[in-house]
Parts: C-alpha cells; structure tokens; sequence
C-alpha cells in the first residue's frame, strides 16, 4: 500500500474516533487526548533523550499526566461540584505545574547526570509544550458550551479547520508546489500549498458560520486564522526539533504520519491561541 493511502486510512480514522468521542461526551474525549498526550510526552523524551541530554522521562510524562487530568477535573467537574469546592479545585490545578517545575530541580540532584540545567529543561519543556496545548482542547468540551448534532461547535470547527488545511495545503503543494515556504527548516513546505490551504480553510469558515448561525462570522474567522497562522508555525516548530535531532519522524505509532508529535504538531502552537481567544474575548 502506498505511502498516501496509509496516509488517508490513518486520518479518515483518527477523525472518526475523535468526532465519536466528542459525539458521546466530554470524558470520553478528554480520555482520548489523555491517552495522547502520555504517548507523546513519552515520544517527546525518547526523541531528545541523548548522550547531553537527559531528561526525566518518568517523571516528566507523570507530571503532565497529572497536569492533564487536573485541568480535566477543573473544565468537566465544576457544574456538579459547590463554588467552594470549584475554587479549591481550581487553586490546585494551578499550583501543581508550579509545584512540578521545582520537584524536577530537585530530582536532578540524585541522578548524576551530565548537563543537569537542559535536563531540567527538556523535563518542564514538556509540560507546556505538550501536556499544556492539549488540556486546554478539553475547555470546549464540556457540557454547558455550544453544541451541534451533540458535538461542541468549537472544538469541531477547530479540528475541521486544521484538517482541511493540513490536508489542502499537503496535496495542493505536491501537486502544484514550486517556491518554498521555509527551505532551512521543512524543505517540502511550499507557499502555493500554504495558499491554498489557507484560502480553503476561510471558505469552510463562511461555510460553518452559515451552518452554525449562533456563532457570529468573526469567530470562525479568527479560529481560521489562528489555524492558519499558529498551526503553520506549530508544524515548523516540530520539523525545527526534528531537524535539529537528525530525525525524519518523531515516532512510528501512526501508520503514514509518523509519531503523536508529527500527527498533533500544528495543535500545539494553535491551540492555547484558540484558547486565550475564546476565554478572554467571546463567552462560548
């Protein structure tokens, strides 16, 4: 079977799992991404780990295990639960990735480990690199926000988005892809292809707001973009990383994309963006 074809099975069913998971509830989706985020925190450690560096990858991965589930009970619990316990809850979902962050400096001390400073580094890194981005998806999962043939419109319009651009700009730019987008760092990234996914990705914008008049167009507009302009940049981080360890993949869990990282990059530069947007700017 062709490259392309394990390509497209992999992600029509990703996709399939996923709108699933948000068909049935916000727990199961949250359960899902949780699942997510441990493998790719433990991809994330595996691909950096080296003879300089050193991260603590058990503890890393339990951290932002713990991180993900905290901020999971924050988003899904508070409708059953008293103001007080809200706030209690809230407070500890705060204090924990602070109270993380330290514990590693400490757990360094009794590794003997070259490089202690990026060691510690690398760890927290993923924290909010990975485990971070994908807490905040479950915010628009919860029961209260918006839904549409029972499926919270945010999250669907975001997912829909950034697979119609990673989708558009990937065909249109092998097809028809002549000037590169960033040569130093993906050198297969074409602007035609950026273009087009973009131009794409704005008219499924129109579209959703036509089929979801409750949101106003402004909204879906700016979610466009933030996809656009966030997710290009999530996936020249990630051919950044991978450039700079020598990699093609970061893994070999996804049959046709490669490992978490490579599936989810564009998710984790965009969506702590369509977070701040969302909470700070237009009640969902």
């Amino acid at each position: 079977m062709s490259n392309f074809w394990t390509r497209t099975i992999t992600g029509i069913s990703m996709v399939l799992i996923l709108l699933a998971a948000l068909w049935f509830s916000g727990w199961v989706f949250a359960g899902i991404f949780m699942v997510i985020t441990i493998l790719g925190l433990w991809e994330f450690y595996g691909i950096i780990s080296s003879e300089n560096c050193h991260p603590q990858k058990y503890f890393g991965t339990f951290a932002g295990f713990l991180i993900y589930v905290m901020a999971t009970l924050v988003y899904l619990l508070p409708w059953t639960l008293s103001t007080e316990e809200v706030t209690w809850l809230a407070g500890i979902s705060c204090v924990i990735p602070i109270m993380f962050f330290f514990i590693s400096f400490v757990i360094e001390i009794y590794r003997n480990k070259p490089n202690p400073l990026i060691n510690i580094a690398t760890t927290t890194l993923g924290f909010f690199y990975i485990a971070l981005p994908f807490s905040l998806l479950v915010y628009f999962s919860r029961p209260e926000v918006l839904h549409f043939l029972r499926m919270p419109v945010i999250l669907v319009g975001y997912f829909a988005f950034t697979w119609i651009y990673d989708t558009t700009a990937y065909l249109f730019g092998k097809q028809f892809g002549k000037h590169k987008l960033f040569e130093r760092i993906s050198p297969k990234k074409t602007w035609e292809g950026a273009i087009a996914g973009a131009v794409v990705t704005f008219l499924a914008a129109f579209g959703l707001h036509f089929l979801v008049i409750e949101r106003p167009l402004t909204d879906w507009l700016v979610l466009a973009f933030i996809v656009v302009f966030f997710g290009t940049h999530g996936d020249l981080v990630e051919s950044l990383l991978k450039r700079s360890l020598n990699i093609k993949d970061s893994g070999t869990i996804l049959p046709g994309h490669g490992g978490i990282l490579d599936r989810f990059d564009t998710m984790l530069i965009s969506a702590p963006f369509v977070f701040l947007y969302f909470f700070l700017h237009q009640p969902i």
